[in-house]
Formats: structure tokens, C-alpha cells, sequence
């Protein structure tokens, strides 16, 4: 297959992925014997059973709130090779070093080290690979790359339930994953089956968050509930899951995710942006309560 043609530049970084990459064309499993990646305390999954919830957008504002109002290492991973959006929401467009041992070293902006698939591609270039190659970029998107000591690695993992979301979960020891979905009951089914794929591979769920809950008008500030109001609410307590909260759809939230400049940093007074921080608040409060319960460990009678 002719990788050099997603790509322009023969930089480092591009090579040292390029040739991971390869080597899943030539047999190579990916297998991964230690689940772990060294100096990240805690990895959250941010997930949805479907695309176009703003899964993405409720990654990255959790990200520079963990990092800016908590105060925490923060990493972010953009775990969606075919469609990465964290390049332009964080507004990052150059391509990444690497350092010493050959591994690629995270790029910074609002307090956050971030890595995408983005960096390494054109902008309107599409990954045309198959699942081998696909877990393979994944690896050194994640091992290859030189996080440093962080609190909390972000993964922004793409839609649905198949290969890359089972992949990711089983390869990465997840701290907890947090479920997106707006309240609209189609939304809300697929918000189901990405849950309970997380049960099944025995991963924490941190919560629920019902993103897009209403538009607010951005003259009167009168809600409309265009989604439908509360179905986020009412399936986190179907399914016994905390519900983390309700994020609204404002005009702040869309011109900045494409500017490349998050509402948490750019309207900071928003409805939007003091959602996402108390969301943060409590993801730092439930990983902090795992914590305890694993160190606890079970109560052993005999």
C-alpha cells in the first residue's frame, strides 16, 4: 500500500509511525503484554455509541478544565484515526518531535499535551487503512509517545462499538470511561450499547453526560428542548449510573471548538463552561472515591 501519499513531509515523526504501521501489513499481532502506560496515573475514555453528539467537544473542554481549574497533568488522546478532530479544536497544526528514544513528544496548547493521528496527516487527506494498521497507529499514538508523568490521560474515542473502541479499552488499563449522548432517544439507544460494552470488558463507568440538553437563545436566553428534555437523566438512572450533567447548546460552543479555542477557556462565564467544570469536579471526585475502593480491596471472611 502507498503510505507516502497521506503524507508530504518525511519528518521523524511521520517515519516512526509510518514504520509501525507497516509492520502490521507483515504479520505483526500488536499483542500488548503491559496494559499500562508509564507515568499516567488514570485514563478516561470519552465515548458514545454514535457520532455528531459532541463527543468530542465534551473531551476537550474536560480536558482544559481538569487542567485549569484543577489544577492536574493533563493528556489528551485523539483515539479516532478516520475522522481526528482534537487538531482543530485545540487549535494545533504542526507536526510533533521526536525526542532521544525514538518516541514522539506530545504537542501543548491551554495546559494540555495533546496527540492525534492529525498531526501527522493533510488536513483533507483520508486514512484509507484497515483494522490491523488502524490498532497499529493506536499503539504508537499511545506507548510511542513521550507523556511525561500525567494525572489523567483523556482518550477521545471514535463512535460506536467495534474494533478500535474493544482494542483501546482491553490494550489501555482504563481508570473509567464517560458516556456522551444527547437526550434523544435514538441517540440515547446507541448511548446504551457503548455503556454496556464497557461493562463487558469490566471498565468503570464514571457517568453520563447529556450534552446539546437544550438550545438557549442567545438574545432572550429562553430554553428549548429541540432534543427532547431529560432522556440522559432518566437512562443514567435506568441503567444505575451517576449522571455527571447537563451541558446546553449555545452558540459559544460550536464558534469555538472551530476556532480551535474551548468555552471553558474562551466564555468561561458560560452556562456551557461552568458545566463542564463541575463535570470535571465530579470525574476527579469519582476517581478519587475507585481509588479508595481499590485500595480497600474485598472483605475476606472465614
Amino acid at each position: 500500500m502507498g503510505f507516502g501519499r497521506f503524507f508530504s513531509r518525511s519528518q521523524s515523526s511521520q517515519r516512526l509511525l509510518l514504520s509501525t504501521v507497516a509492520s502490521s501489513c507483515n504479520g505483526a499481532s500488536g499483542n500488548v503484554k503491559n496494559p499500562s502506560i508509564p507515568g499516567v496515573k488514570d485514563i478516561i475514555a470519552v465515548a458514545s455509541g454514535k457520532g455528531g453528539v459532541g463527543k468530542s467537544t465534551t473531551a476537550v473542554n474536560l480536558a482544559v478544565a481538569l487542567a485549569n481549574a484543577w489544577k492536574l497533568n493533563v493528556g489528551l488522546l485523539d483515539a479516532d484515526i478516520y475522522g481526528p478532530s482534537i487538531p482543530t479544536m485545540m487549535n494545533l497544526h504542526q507536526k510533533p518531535d521526536v525526542s532521544q528514544d525514538m518516541k514522539m513528544i506530545p504537542i501543548e496548547n491551554y495546559g494540555v499535551k495533546c496527540m492525534s493521528i492529525g498531526f501527522l496527516v493533510e488536513k483533507d487527506a483520508p486514512i484509507v487503512w484497515r483494522g490491523p494498521m488502524v490498532m497499529s497507529a493506536l499503539e504508537k499514538l499511545t506507548r510511542g509517545v513521550s507523556w511525561g508523568n500525567l494525572d489523567v490521560l483523556i482518550v477521545d474515542m471514535p463512535p460506536g462499538t467495534g474494533d478500535t473502541q474493544l482494542s483501546v479499552s482491553q490494550r489501555l488499563k482504563l481508570s473509567g470511561a464517560v458516556i456522551v449522548s444527547t437526550p434523544q432517544d435514538i441517540a440515547l439507544i446507541d448511548a446504551r450499547r457503548g455503556a454496556n460494552m464497557f461493562r463487558k470488558v469490566e471498565v468503570p463507568i464514571l457517568g453520563l453526560v447529556e450534552n446539546m440538553s437544550c438550545f438557549k437563545c442567545p438574545k432572550c436566553g429562553e430554553k428549548s428542548y429541540i432534543f427532547g428534555e431529560g432522556g440522559a437523566r432518566r437512562t443514567a438512572n435506568d441503567m444505575q449510573l451517576k449522571f455527571l450533567g447537563e451541558v446546553p447548546l449555545e452558540l459559544g460552543v460550536r464558534t469555538s471548538s472551530d476556532e480551535g479555542e474551548p468555552v471553558v477557556v474562551s466564555y468561561p462565564q458560560s452556562t456551557s463552561a461552568k458545566a463542564y467544570v463541575d463535570i470535571a469536579e465530579k470525574i476527579v471526585n469519582r476517581l478519587k472515591q475507585l481509588e479508595e475502593e481499590h485500595q480497600m480491596g474485598p472483605e475476606i471472611s472465614l
